[in-house]
């Protein structure tokens, strides 16, 4: 038995019109995952920013591992994990250095692009211990050839010629090709509201502008309009747009939260949407997500989980009942 929420707030132009019906499911057996938690945050570790692809029947999910040591500093990385059915998956593996004045962290999505698979996150720096980074937070790729090994990560220069001290405190990385021009990449990130650029070759990028909508920001194509997830205050919010100009919200939802031990007095944000409703062997659109349990006012680095929960049409999602 599952519980499911219909977004609040949400609106008749949002609901779903048929135009994606969803895959039969099949070899992902959602009712054997034993809990909406992946991986539970602890006094020292912190789980947060998920992002994931399904490739050649494995889930690779990527997220920001946070890790106090004995002596109170605290790192952040950028770690992954592997399935094959949602249910058992791969300890944590940290990819990035032990660095604080970078902490690589905030996977955004991990994308095709000239042969080789392509990761987006950001640096996140706090050499001093500041609770947040600080202005120097920018934003990167790294490339891959099997999703393991990944290369030195390459500075993005999404606001086009513009020194790297003067182009302002950046976080949370999405990359997007555009829907109507092939070849045509765009590139949101946190920076007054959602800020977004455009490139063909990730390297050479022009800044187009800014939109309302909060971090951690997630695009995907739905019914030939783009559809972006983002973090309020808390919860998960949803726009749709026809041409990344104009956007109409499609309401907040907070999933479980208010039944939740583990997210009940904390905050519910970071969602990223795999859309797997036309993949046979899952057949829906899967939200990876983070939750933490107390107020981030009060802790920032610990005690905060990933989470999923999956839906067939983008409004109405539904995860599984706690069976540990």
């Amino acid at each position: 038995m599952f519980t499911s929420l219909v977004a609040a707030l949400s609106v008749a132009l949002c609901a779903d019109d048929g135009g994606s019906a969803a895959a039969p499911a099949g070899a992902i057996a959602l009712d054997a995952i034993p809990s909406p938690v992946i991986f539970r945050g602890d006094a020292v570790t912190a789980y947060r920013d998920p992002a994931a692809v399904y490739h050649n029947g494995v889930f690779h999910l990527f997220f920001t591992l946070v890790r106090t040591e004995p002596d109170g500093k605290v790192f952040s990385y950028a770690a992954s994990s592997k399935s094959r059915d949602l249910v058992h998956w791969t300890a944590p593996r940290a990819f990035t250095p032990r660095d604080r004045s970078l902490n690589f962290s905030s996977p955004g999505n991990i994308v095709r692009f000239d042969g080789r698979w392509v990761l987006c996150l950001q640096t996140y720096p706090r050499p001093k211990g500041e609770k947040y980074g600080n202005e120097n937070s920018r934003l990167w790729i790294m490339r891959s050839d099997d999703l393991e090994h990944w290369s030195r990560p390459e500075m993005l220069r999404v606001k086009g010629d513009v020194a790297t001290e003067s182009m302002g405190r950046m976080i949370d990385p999405y990359l997007l090709e555009d829907k109507d021009e092939p070849g045509k990449w765009w590139c949101f990130y946190k920076q007054n509201g959602v800020s977004r650029s455009w490139s063909r070759d990730l390297e050479h990028w022009t800044f187009t502008g800014s939109a309302d909508a909060g971090e951690n920001v997630c695009v995907i194509v739905d019914r030939d309009e783009y559809v972006l997830f983002h973090s309020p205050h808390n919860g998960i919010g949803m726009k749709r747009s026809a041409d990344l100009n104009a956007w109409r919200d499609c309401g907040v939802t907070v999933l479980g939260q208010p039944d939740w031990p583990w997210a009940r007095h904390g905050r519910l944000t970071a969602g990223c949407v795999l859309d797997l409703r036309r993949t046979p062997a899952v057949g829906k659109a899967i939200m990876f997500f983070h939750a933490s349990e107390k107020s981030e006012d009060i802790t920032f680095d610990t005690h905060c989980h990933l989470g999923l929960a999956w839906s067939d049409d983008l409004q109405e999602w539904q995860w599984p009942e706690e069976k540990r």
